[in-house]
């Protein structure tokens, strides 16, 4: 089904898996996008008739979807705030609707990606920002040094942390195995200059790892700094029972993932609701009744076709989960 998928693409960002996504909510009248982006999912949802209300924690996103579905925002088909999905009671908009599905589009934006001064990229010259949230003067650092004000940032993480922490990051979210000598090489650099640019971890990776240490290990190991800045993991494995109970009996969770944690939270998350019981394994009598919370509807994972692939790579590494609520 990729090739309409390239509709729905923009200067801001260009969404995968767009046709699976509108499928998975076929039939629905409302949808809630917890990761609005640059507003193509939603563009496409209210393409097909449905209702959207989003949300995204970086404003810039929610300014670039609201003036490309003005018309639908007009209509009454679209709504649009910053908010963190996780925290979707911190709307008041918000407080108590139920959607007949639910999408989470994980990750980064093109658009974040390419815009230098977010720090996404490793890139040479870049901040080491890589938090979400977007407040260009936030990411102003004082003179003094003070950050009791600002939200943590990569450079922070990179100079503040304890070596076992960064060890920690970059083992369970990079799949690093030589994660400890990266992490000691970061803490022997920092006593001498502190990390404030993409060059400083590139150079940590390529003295840990050696000289021939390309982009793939830079992706992968900026990826990580990005997952821990963001707090990504945790939040995604907090959100997911909130996001489920906003959904209608029969409703659709749709969740696209990018990262191998990500989509393992979200896998055994939705297995585990479709479980007929779901009582801690040593526990002697069922107490949580016996019924299953929903079903799965993908056994495996949907992923973009070598068409949408060769047209976004970003699409590479997506992999599309949805689950039914029991009705």
């Amino acid at each position: 089904m990729s090739d309409l998928a390239g509709a729905w693409d923009s200067t801001y960002h260009a969404p995968v898996l767009v046709p699976e996504v509108v499928a998975a909510f076929g039939g629905a009248a409302s949808v809630l996008d917890g990761t609005l982006g640059g507003g193509g999912h939603a563009a496409a949802l209210v393409s097909a008739g449905m209702r959207v209300d989003a949300v995204d924690r970086d404003a810039e996103a929610v300014r670039a979807a609201r003036a490309r579905l003005t018309d639908a925002e007009a209509a009454g088909q679209f709504r649009a705030f910053v908010a963190n999905f996780a925290a979707l009671d911190t709307v008041p908009e918000l407080r108590g609707i139920r959607y007949d599905g639910v999408l989470l589009d994980l990750g980064v934006s093109s658009h974040q990606v390419d815009d230098f001064t977010r720090g996404f990229t490793f890139r040479p010259g870049a901040p080491l920002d890589m938090r979400m949230a977007h407040d260009p003067a936030d990411r102003v650092r004082s003179e003094s040094g003070d950050t009791a004000d600002r939200a943590l940032d990569g450079a922070d993480l990179l100079n503040d942390s304890p070596e076992t922490e960064l060890a920690t990051i970059f083992r369970d979210y990079a799949d690093e195995p030589r994660a400890g000598r990266l992490a000691r090489e970061i803490g022997r650099r920092r006593r001498t200059r502190p990390f404030a640019t993409s060059d400083d971890l590139v150079g940590a990776i390529r003295g840990a790892f050696g000289p021939r240490t390309g982009p793939p290990e830079f992706a992968r190991l900026f990826q990580a700094v990005r997952i821990a800045v963001n707090g990504e993991i945790a939040a995604l494995t907090a959100a997911l029972p909130v996001l489920r109970d906003r959904l209608t009996p029969g409703g659709h969770f749709a969740v696209i993932a990018y990262h191998s944690g990500e989509d393992r939270v979200v896998k055994h998350t939705f297995r585990e609701w479709s479980q007929t019981c779901r009582c801690p394994p040593r526990q002697v009598r069922c107490t949580c009744g016996g019924v299953a919370l929903g079903s799965l509807v993908t056994r495996r994972a949907i992923v973009a076709d070598p068409v949408e692939v060769a047209r976004n790579s970003r699409s590479r590494s997506a992999k599309l989960r949805i689950w039914r609520r029991a009705s």
